[in-house]
């Protein structure tokens, strides 16, 4: 497998500066950064994860302030979220400023923002001078990155550099807000969940997301089948006396009982957080051509775990084989 060389954090910053794209890490997931103001980054971004251009980018910054030179209109509602989440796994959807190209937001007039935790990340951001616009640094469609390696393994020979941060704290997408329409409404699940929103700003919307072929998202992230291994996965109760694959594996939740012994658990505890932090790194380690089955066990629709089942039911094929 050939690597790009690990990119320094002024490296980093120099290529951004060049309109090249880079790999940067974020507490959420590895994102594929480009300068946000620019359409031959953005382009560049599109070309390397084989996105389609109707699914929407989101712009990163390094300090509230910053808000101001992406969006416009901005309502009291976003200040007092980025006041109670901001720096974290939390994107916000405004009313986008003319200065963000139309491919960034893929002809939306709103435009998805967020500031990262991540302190490699807030780096690049300032030592770039640039807002970046970062997906997540995978192929489209494929399990998102938690670890550069995982970035290296679908992406090397595509872009400019890795900035190695180290595994990701949260280990999934962030949780988009919109507060572009009548009411706020949480467009995907994530480590910030419905009820802690509500806490700040009132009673939220939850919006069951699909999409359909060609049509423009309101956010990342909303495509009916996403983060796929190459190895099918299936999510849930195996239904009694079905006869599985020979080579399938199982990544167990808590105590539950399962149809074959589990290679891996999320939590033996059941902790939603832990399991979050781990999801994507064990279907990384377990898309094995050796394998033909990868099973999951079922999750509690409750908090985070929000945001593992969203990922999970898009990964998950409908029928067992």
């Amino acid at each position: 497998m050939k690597f790009p060389p690990w990119t320094s954090i002024s490296e980093a910053a120099r290529l951004l500066k060049e309109g090249e794209v880079v790999a940067i890490p974020t507490e959420t997931v590895y994102g594929l950064a480009g300068n946000a103001y620019e359409p031959t980054a953005l382009a560049k971004i599109f070309a390397a994860k084989e996105r389609p251009t109707f699914d929407p980018l989101i712009v990163h910054i390094a300090d509230i302030s910053e808000l101001e030179n992406i969006a416009k209109d901005i309502p009291d509602a976003a200040y007092k979220l980025a006041e109670a989440y901001w720096p974290g796994p939390m994107t916000m959807i405004l009313p986008k400023k003319d200065c963000i190209p139309d491919l960034c937001t893929s002809g939306l007039p709103s435009v998805a923002v967020r500031f990262p935790s991540h302190p490699v990340a807030q780096a690049i951001i300032k030592e770039s001078g640039l807002p970046l616009a970062a997906p997540s640094a995978n192929l489209f469609k494929h399990v998102s990155p938690t670890t550069a390696e995982h970035v290296a393994a679908q992406l090397a020979d595509r872009i400019a550099g890795i900035v190695d941060g180290g595994a990701c704290a949260v280990g999934v997408e962030s949780s988009i807000i919109s507060l572009a329409g009548e009411k706020p409404t949480v467009l995907r699940p994530g480590a910030i969940t419905p009820e802690m929103f509500a806490k700040v700003i009132g009673d939220v919307a939850v919006k069951e997301s699909t999409s359909k072929p060609g049509q423009a998202m309101q956010a990342p992230g909303q495509c009916d089948t996403h983060y796929r291994p190459q190895v099918p996965l299936y999510f849930g109760e195996v239904p009694a006396g079905h006869k599985l694959p020979p080579h399938t594996v199982r990544i167990a939740f808590g105590k539950q009982a399962g149809p074959i012994p589990a290679m891996v658990n999320l939590s033996e505890t059941g902790d939603m957080t832990e399991a979050t932090a781990k999801l994507y790194a064990y279907m990384h380690d377990l898309d094995n051509p050796d394998y033909d089955l990868i099973l999951v066990d079922p999750i509690p629709n409750t908090g985070v775990g929000m945001a593992l089942n969203d990922r999970l039911k898009r990964a998950s094929i409908k029928t067992l084989p």
